[in-house]
C-alpha cells in the first residue's frame, strides 16, 4: 500500500494493488464538503487519471458516512460573517472549475471509478455518487438529493448523472421533493449495482475495484467513451466509434492474450497494453 500526502486531513489518499481510493474525511461532519477536501480531490483525480499504476479508482468516507454534500452550518456562519465575498463571477468560476475536476473528471476519466457508500450519500456528495461508473451501498446507507430543503437547485452534475441513470421523470421528483432513498430502493431504481451488509462493503468494494484493476485497462477505457457518448450521441455516430474502438482492441497485447488464453482455456492476465 502506498500512501500519498493530500495536504489536507479533509482526504485520504492511498494506491493498492492498482487501486487509487480517495476517502474523504470529516466523519465528524458526515464527510461534508469543504474547500481543502474539494481542492485535494480535483487534485488527486487529475493525477490518478494520468497514473499509470492507477487502474481504477475508488471514491469513499470515512466513518458511517459517504458525503452530505456542502457544509450547510459552515454556509450558514458564513452568511452571517462580515468577510468580503468574491463577486458572482468569481464563484461562479471557482465552481465551475472544481465540478469538473471532481464529478466531471469522475464521470469522464479513461479508468472505471467506484463510489461505496458506507452512509448518507446527501446533496452535491449524492451527485459525486452518482458520477462514478459503479456504485457499492451499504444496505444502511440511503440517498437524498437535498437541495430543495436548503433552497439549492443542486450541483456537480446531480441532475445530469440521475437523470440519465433513472429518467427525467424520477429525477425530477426525487429532486422536488427531497425524499430519502434507501438502499434498496436505489438498487430497484438503478441507482446503485450492489447492496451488502455494512460489515461486508469494504470487501466488496475490493474485491470488484481489483477484478476492474486486473482487467483489460485499454478495453475499458474505450468502452466508457462509447457509454458516455451513447447517452446523448447520433445511433451512426456511436456506431462509427464502437468500430474504431474495436478495432485498436483487437491491436492490443491485452486482446491477442486473451484469444490465446480462451482457445488454451486459460486465465487471461492483462498488462494494460
Amino acid at each position: 500500500m502506498k500512501n500519498l500526502d493530500t495536504g489536507t486531513e479533509h482526504l485520504i489518499a492511498k494506491i493498492e494493488n492498482n487501486v487509487g481510493y480517495l476517502i474523504m474525511n470529516r466523519p465528524e461532519a458526515r464527510n461534508a464538503m469543504s474547500s481543502e477536501m474539494n481542492g485535494a480531490l480535483q487534485e488527486k483525480i487529475a493525477k490518478f487519471e494520468l497514473d499509470e499504476e492507477v487502474r481504477c479508482v475508488v471514491l469513499t468516507g470515512a466513518g458511517n458516512a459517504f458525503c452530505a454534500g456542502g457544509d450547510v452550518k459552515g454556509m450558514n456562519a458564513k452568511n452571517k460573517g462580515d468577510s468580503e465575498k468574491d463577486t458572482i463571477d468569481k464563484a461562479i468560476h471557482r465552481q465551475r472549475d472544481n465540478q469538473r475536476g471532481t464529478s466531471g473528471k469522475l464521470y469522464k476519466m479513461p479508468k472505471p471509478t467506484i463510489a461505496s457508500l458506507p452512509g448518507a450519500a446527501a446533496g452535491a456528495g449524492l451527485s459525486y455518487a452518482l458520477s462514478c461508473d459503479l456504485r457499492i451501498m451499504s444496505s444502511t446507507a440511503f440517498m437524498t438529493t437535498a437541495f430543495a430543503k436548503v433552497g439549492f437547485s443542486g450541483d456537480y452534475g446531480g441532475t445530469y448523472f440521475m437523470s440519465q441513470l433513472i429518467g427525467s421523470a424520477k429525477a425530477r421528483e426525487l429532486y422536488f421533493l427531497s425524499d430519502r432513498v434507501s438502499a434498496e430502493e436505489a438498487l430497484s431504481l438503478g441507482l446503485t449495482n450492489w447492496v451488502v451488509d455494512a460489515d461486508n462493503l469494504e470487501a466488496k468494494t475490493k474485491e470488484i475495484a481489483e477484478q476492474l484493476a486486473t482487467g483489460p485497462s485499454v478495453a475499458y477505457r474505450y468502452m466508457k467513451e462509447n457509454l458516455n457518448r451513447a447517452m446523448n450521441g447520433d445511433v451512426d455516430e456511436c456506431l462509427d466509434l464502437e468500430a474504431t474502438h474495436h478495432v485498436h482492441c483487437g491491436q492490443t497485447t491485452d486482446h491477442k492474450n486473451a484469444v490465446k488464453a480462451f482457445v488454451e482455456k486459460q486465465q487471461p492476465k492483462f498488462s494494460g497494453k
